[in-house]
């Protein structure tokens, strides 16, 4: 599956295991991906593709604000959505 920039993925190693994240950028083997909580998206984290689980899911990110993003992501944990390996 191919990551690209608003792809809901889950951190499956480091601290922030088991959260749902939206990526901001992706690069070749890294991308940024933020939460609007610990991870804002003025400062998001710089993570290894390998360390993530994707899903079927988008966000589109473009002018959207830390708090809705929490929202988004809230409600995608509770939902329960399966990850694509």
């Amino acid at each position: 599956m191919k990551l690209n920039t608003g792809s809901v993925v889950k951190a499956k190693a480091g601290r922030d295991n088991g959260g749902y994240f939206v990526v901001v950028s992706v690069d070749k083997d890294y991308c940024l991906i933020a939460d609007g909580k610990s991870r804002k998206l003025a400062a998001p984290k710089r993570k290894n593709i390998k360390h993530l689980c994707f899903t079927n899911s988008m966000i589109d990110i473009n002018g959207i604000t830390d708090k809705r993003l929490r929202t988004l992501l809230k409600d995608f944990k509770t939902a329960g959505q399966k990850e694509v390996i």
